[in-house]
């Protein structure tokens, strides 16, 4: 079968893969790497930092975020789409953004075919008026909830993220704590698991971001309760830290309160065999299969009954979910039969992909 001539447009914020936090860019790195070992032709589009085997063309030398220079992200990011728009226009049999809303004016205007995945929550009016302003472009979602406020949208597919299988090590025999691992937001709610964690009386490691903006929240309602026996902050960390972290907790507590997009966390967790618990919200009753990779809980008292319950969960089931669902080969695949049907011409409209997820059809 003809190999594709492919364009990933990644945010320029994190470097591709991110050297510690980010998701898109993690998502965007295993996809690359997954096309370009089947063959395909493919440039990335990503900052001078990244790391590839794929043609990397880079707008800046340096992550945004962690970069010396100072630049505009919005100016960059426009930059970057006019390369793969204009200055290289013809080059590629699909372009498949992951810029989301910046790069409907170019796709809208181009012979090229572009296919767009949300990465984030569209629960916004803003957002919605942006998207249904250009509603025939082809939408891939990363679970099939986060569609919910913009369901009459172009939606092509939805595939979830994957891993290589090699990527976390599978650990039967985990140490005696539980861990929450991510972002310090009010919405991600580390209170909670903090809180719950003191009620069980068991350990809880924290290895989580402080954005600037969630610096005061930080200091007001997260600090005060890290001072605990029982709680210990590790900060922020890299690759080899969280892996080692996953593979040796009981259990991930994952308290979010916000309709998660897909959850890249609980997935790593799974590949290592550590079950989940998690609110049912957004895309989580999608990922985690409760009672099987972990616990999906609606209550305070759900969450303390999973924290007990946790060694009725099979480490070994919870590593079968991840190699039978969020593998990176998986992923590649769904999108590979998108981008064929979008480059073979045939026409899209808004559809469901069925049962379970993964890479939903083209309706003809």
């Amino acid at each position: 079968m003809k190999k594709l001539k492919i364009a990933q447009v990644a945010p320029l914020i994190e470097s591709v893969p991110p050297k510690k936090y980010g998701g898109t860019e993690r998502v965007v790195y295993n996809l690359t790497e997954g096309l370009v070992a089947e063959g395909h032709e493919v440039t990335l589009f990503a900052s001078g930092d990244s790391t590839t085997n794929a043609r990397l063309v880079a707008p800046v030398s340096g992550s945004l975020r962690l970069g010396r220079k100072v630049h505009s992200a919005i100016m960059m990011h426009m930059l970057m789409l006019s390369k793969v728009y204009e200055e290289m226009e013809g080059e590629f049999d699909i372009i498949h953004s992951h810029l989301e809303y910046l790069t409907l004016p170019f796709a809208a205007r181009s012979s090229t075919p572009t296919v767009l995945t949300l990465h984030g929550r569209l629960d916004t009016p803003d957002y919605a008026r942006i998207l249904r302003r250009y509603g025939t472009m082809p939408y891939v979602s990363i679970s099939d909830s986060q569609r919910a406020p913009v369901p009459d949208l172009n939606w092509v597919g939805t595939v979830y993220h994957g891993y290589p299988e090699t990527l976390f090590e599978f650990n039967p025999d985990p140490e005696d704590y539980f861990l929450y691992l991510g972002r310090f937001s009010e919405e991600k709610r580390p209170d909670q698991a903090i809180m719950m964690a003191r009620a069980c009386n068991v350990r809880l490691k924290i290895a989580a971001k402080i954005d600037p903006a969630d610096k005061a929240y930080f200091k007001s309602r997260i600090e005060p309760l890290l001072h605990h026996p029982l709680i210990e902050f590790v900060g922020e960390v890299d690759d080899r830290q969280k892996s080692l972290l996953l593979r040796n907790a009981k259990g991930l507590l994952n308290t979010i309160d916000w309709p998660e997009p897909f959850g890249l966390v609980m997935i790593e967790a799974l590949a290592c065999g550590t079950p989940v618990i998690v609110r049912r919200c957004g895309s989580s009753p999608e990922v985690v299969t409760h009672g099987k990779s972990g616990f999906v809980c609606d209550t305070r008292q759900e969450f303390i009954r999973a924290i007990r319950e946790i060694g009725t969960i099979s480490r070994l089931a919870c590593r079968r979910e991840f190699e039978q669902r969020f593998t990176r080969d998986r992923m590649t695949d769904g999108y590979v039969s998108l981008y064929r049907k979008l480059v073979a011409g045939l026409p899209g409209k808004a559809c469901l992909p069925a049962p379970g997820g993964g890479a939903g059809e083209i309706a003809a």
